[in-house]
């Protein structure tokens, strides 16, 4: 019965997808069948396709995920940052998905409200609007006022949201599950991982207490930065399905002709934008993964204000130190200490060739090195990453595809604000910082002190293993947390090569 119900909601995607005329789009998936589109127009041969519909296999694919749900939408967002998985031209047509659903009734809003709170509406609000302001996937946000007079913003988790991607995320697994045990392809490219972290993402939306908290550790993190905050969360309006936090006057990021009219500094704003996102992914290990320009807000004193933490993101400690290492073997142009730091930390499996990967990071890195740093670009940078490196089986950590995502979007709103934006000389001033923090002789000599205790704790029982003949794993970056070493994604080393270039051009002016 599992199976039927699974088929039935496979025939209702196909048929989705036949609306808006994408299932043309699956051809350009290495991982789908040929057999796959032509099979599923043939079932869907006399569903209508709708009018204007654009030329783009990617934007009508975007546009059918966008009509089939919340649990649809989620799925293409993570998508657009794969484009190993779906091809460079599809990724970008779905960056253009839009989490945008019609709003619920107010009525409902209300019932959600009284529930999680207790009481009545007005015991919670003087005033509160029934017209929602915004409405997505997960959640839509009323303007309301509180007894002490404070304008606030109140987000409702949308009633029948759990059911819906609980139905959804289920026939994705299936999916998935399917792929990986008879594609090799699909079990490298960890299928179940995609969509597992797709699942984790949703359920950790669908607690807006944890939204807020995330809230309120970014702006414990943030509190020293100029031009830049978070809403303040008001906590005793908050619950699981209610959250009631400040609300922000302003201009949205994506209006360029309204900043400008107000007379905001927009490559100044640009600027501020990529070392926020760099200052919390390497300073703190913890960001706002969710940085389109609809969530970012210019007050009229030129402060930005990030709103919508539903998705965020972390960095390991293990990770960034990666990111330091593969760094420091760029920065000296040692591409074979940069191959072996992979195959050693286990990012890249033993039976591929170290000599060979070595050569294909100076193929990508040489390149960047002889060029002026304006003209590289991170987008461009993942994309030939991906190309190069998936002929050696390197697996992707799925934690880490909200990093790479934003980190193209950092890029895309610094170039929206100011065309010209030189991204390293935005990014020098955090980069500069980061490297004396983790690659100075200081930093390095603290990381083995701190470092010393486990290693000395671990100590008896290496040796006893080694007295009888057992193999002795070797750690040669250790972790002082304990979660053990994990499969890297592309983005450190990614970012490790763009920030190394930069760093030969600053050390070279």
């Amino acid at each position: 019965m599992r199976t039927l119900r699974y088929l039935i909601q496979l025939y209702m995607l196909a048929a989705g997808l036949r609306r808006y005329g994408a299932i043309r789009a699956l051809a350009g998936i290495e991982l789908v069948p040929a057999w796959a589109p032509r099979t599923l127009r043939a079932l869907t041969f006399y569903i209508p396709r709708r009018r204007g519909l654009p030329d783009a296999d990617g934007e009508r694919l975007a546009m059918a995920l966008a009509a089939m749900g919340p649990a649809y939408i989620k799925l293409g967002q993570t998508l657009a940052t794969r484009p190993d998985l779906v091809g460079r031209p599809l990724a970008e047509g779905l960056a253009t998905l839009q989490d945008r659903l019609p709003p619920f009734s107010f009525a409902k809003a209300k019932e959600t409200i009284e529930r999680e709170l207790g009481g009545k509406l007005s015991d919670h609000y003087a005033s509160f609007d029934e017209t929602a302001v915004a409405a997505a996937s997960i959640a839509q946000v009323h303007k309301a006022t509180l007894p002490c007079g404070r304008a606030v913003a109140v987000k409702v988790l949308r009633p029948d949201v759990a059911a819906r991607f609980t139905r959804d995320l289920s026939l994705f697994e299936w999916l998935a599950g399917m792929a990986e045990r008879n594609v090799r392809e699909a079990r490298r490219l960890r299928l179940t991982k995609v969509v597992e972290k797709v699942r984790e993402t949703v359920l950790r939306e669908m607690d807006l207490r944890l939204e807020a908290a995330a809230a309120a550790e970014l702006a414990e993190n943030m509190s020293s930065e100029t031009g830049y905050r978070l809403p303040k969360i008001e906590w005793d309006h908050t619950a699981k399905s209610v959250l009631t936090l400040e609300w922000v006057d302003g201009i949205r990021l994506s209006d360029k002709d309204a900043l400008e009219a107000a007379g905001h500094d927009l490559p100044t704003l640009g600027s501020k934008v990529v070392q926020v996102f760099l200052t919390q992914a390497l300073r703190d290990g913890f960001f706002h993964a969710d940085l389109h320009q609809g969530n970012l807000i210019v007050q009229a004193d030129g402060t930005i204000v990030a709103i919508d933490f539903g998705i965020m993101g972390r960095l390991s400690k293990l990770e960034r130190r990666f990111l330091a290492e593969i760094l420091y073997g760029f920065i000296r142009w040692d591409y074979m200490r940069v191959a072996q730091i992979h195959f050693d930390a286990g990012y890249v499996p033993k039976d591929q060739s170290l000599e060979e990967f070595a050569q294909a990071m100076r193929s990508i890195a040489d390149p960047i090195m002889d060029l002026p740093v304006e003209e590289i670009s991170a987008g461009q940078l993942l994309a030939q990453l991906f190309a190069t490196t998936e002929r050696f089986s390197m697996q992707t950590q799925p934690q880490l595809l909200l990093l790479q995502r934003t980190m193209v979007m950092a890029e895309g709103m610094a170039l929206h604000l100011n065309p010209r934006a030189n991204m390293w000389n935005i990014s020098e001033p955090v980069i500069e910082r980061w490297i004396r923090a983790n690659l100075s002789p200081e930093a390095r000599l603290a990381d083995a002190i701190s470092n010393l205790p486990r290693f000395l704790e671990r100590l008896p029982a290496r040796l006893e293993r080694w007295l009888t003949d057992e193999e002795v794993p070797v750690t040669p970056m250790p972790d002082p947390e304990p979660a053990p070493p994990q499969k890297s994604s592309l983005f450190p080393f990614a970012l490790g090569l763009i920030v190394g270039a930069a760093v030969f051009k600053i050390l070279t002016l």
